[in-house]
C-alpha cells in the first residue's frame, strides 16, 4: 500500500502463504493474537515479510479500521516502519554482537545466538515501555541458532511477556529447538511457493528464463534463496563446474580441486560483505567459507540427483531435471555411473557437508569430492 511515495508491506502483499495470512488476520480480528509465534519454513518463503506485515499490524494505530487489517501507510508509525527506523519493532540477529555493551561481546564473532544477545536485546528490551506506545514487537531471526541457555533464559518471556509484548521466532528448522520453546510458542508453518511464480519473479529481477529457471527448480520454490544465490553471479560458475563433472574421467581431473576451493573464497569474501552491508556485523571467515562450501556440494548433488533420475527413468519417457539446462552434461554423468554408484555419490557429498562443522580443511573435502564424483570412491579423510 502506498502513501506520500512510501511501501508498507503489509498482508496484502504475501504472495503464495493465503494459509497462514489468513489465521493471522482472523487473530487480529478475534483480539486473539498470540504473544509468542515460531514462523517455520524454508529460507526465502516470506517468513521476514510475514513478520514486516504484523508488526505494521500490531505497531500502526490505524490497522484495525482497515478491513485487510493492514498498516495504513499514511501515519507517522508507518513512515518509521518503511525507513525501518521504529523504535518498537526489534530485529534479533547474532551479528548484534556488534553493538553489545560490554566489550567481550562485542570483540567475539558469533556464530550462534548467544545468551548475550537474547538478554540485552530482547529480554531486557521488552520489559521497557514502549516509544510510541501502542506495543512492541521483537522478531528472531535464524531462531535455530539459539543456544540452550538463551533459549532457557528466554522461557519466561515467550510464556509471560510484558503486556503489548509480540515475539515472533523464525526458525528455517523448528524441530532444532528446545521442546520448552516449542511448546510456548504457537507454530505457522510456510510452506515453498510455486516454481514459477518463483522464476518469474526472477525474470523480473533480470536473470535470464534458464536461470531463472534453474534456481527456481534448485532452490524448491524459495523466492528470497533464489533471488540471493541469482545475485551472486554463480550460475555461470555453475554451468563449467557441471560440465567439468561431466567431462572428467574416473581418474579425476587435476586442478578441479583446487578451482573449487577458490571458488569457495570468492564466494565466502561476498557473503562476509554481503552481512557487514546488510547487518553491520561480522561474520567469521570461517564460518562464510563453510556456508559456501556447503552451497556449492548442494550444486554439485543436485547434478548428480539429476543423473540418477535419469537413469532411473524407463527409456523414451521424459523426466525433469533441475539442470534441464545442462541435459546433455546430465546424460554424460548418468551414462559414467550405475545407479548404486550415484545413490553413493550422494550420500558422500552429504557427508562431506556434515564434516564442515567438524573444523576439517576445506582443502581436504575439495580433494576428496572430486574423488568421489569422479569414482563413487569412499571418503578417505
Amino acid at each position: 500500500m502506498e502513501a506520500d511515495g512510501e511501501q508498507v508491506i503489509g498482508f496484502k502483499d504475501i504472495i503464495g502463504q493465503d494459509e497462514a495470512v489468513n489465521r493471522l488476520r482472523s487473530a487480529i480480528r478475534l483480539g486473539r493474537l498470540p504473544h509468542a509465534l515460531l514462523f517455520g519454513g524454508p529460507v526465502g518463503v516470506g517468513r521476514r515479510t510475514l513478520a514486516g506485515a504484523l508488526a505494521g499490524a500490531v505497531l500502526c494505530p490505524n490497522s484495525a479500521s482497515d478491513e485487510s487489517i493492514d498498516a495504513c501507510g499514511r501515519c507517522e508509525d508507518c513512515r518509521l516502519l518503511e525507513s525501518g527506523s521504529h523504535p518498537d519493532l526489534h530485529m534479533i540477529y547474532k551479528e548484534l554482537a556488534a553493538h553489545h555493551p560490554e566489550a567481550t561481546v562485542r570483540s567475539s564473532v558469533m556464530q550462534e545466538l548467544g545468551v548475550p544477545i537474547i538478554r540485552h536485546f530482547l529480554i531486557s528490551a521488552a520489559m521497557q515501555s514502549p516509544t510510541r506506545g501502542k506495543g512492541k514487537v521483537f522478531v528472531v531471526q535464524e531462531a535455530e541458532l539459539m543456544s540452550d541457555v538463551a533459549q532457557n533464559a528466554l522461557l519466561k518471556t515467550l510464556e509471560e511477556p510484558p503486556p503489548g509484548v509480540i515475539i515472533i521466532l523464525l526458525c528455517q528448522r523448528p524441530e532444532e529447538l528446545l521442546p520448552t520453546t516449542l511448546s510456548r510458542c504457537s507454530m505457522i508453518r510456510l510452506g515453498p511457493l510455486p516454481r514459477n511464480l518463483v522464476a518469474q519473479r526472477l525474470v523480473q529481477a533480470g536473470a535470464d528464463e534458464p536461470q531463472s529457471r534453474f534456481w527456481a527448480d534448485f532452490t524448491m520454490g524459495s523466492l528470497g534463496e533464489s533471488l540471493r544465490l541469482a545475485g551472486k553471479d554463480l550460475y555461470q560458475t555453475k554451468m563449467e563446474i557441471v560440465h567439468r563433472l561431466a567431462s572428467m574421467g574416473r581418474a579425476g581431473e587435476g586442478g578441479l580441486a583446487d578451482d573449487l576451493a577458490k571458488t569457495m573464497e570468492k564466494l565466502a569474501k561476498q557473503e562476509v560483505k554481503d552481512v557487514k552491508d546488510r547487518d553491520g556485523g561480522d561474520l567469521s571467515a570461517k564460518l562464510a567459507s563453510r556456508k559456501s562450501l556447503a552451497v556449492m556440494l548442494r550444486l554439485i548433488a543436485c547434478a548428480y540427483q539429476d543423473a540418477m533420475r535419469l537413469k532411473g527413468q524407463p527409456e523414451g519417457q521424459d523426466v525433469e531435471l533441475v539442470n534441464s539446462d545442462q541435459a546433455q552434461d546430465i546424460a554424460a554423468i548418468a551414462a559414467k555411473f550405475t545407479q548404486r554408484d550415484l545413490a553413493d555419490i550422494i550420500e558422500q557429498l552429504s557427508e562431506y557437508e556434515r564434516l564442515l562443522w567438524r573444523n576439517v580443511s576445506p582443502k581436504l573435502v575439495w580433494d576428496n569430492v572430486v574423488i568421489t564424483c569422479a569414482s563413487a570412491a569412499p571418503l578417505v579423510l
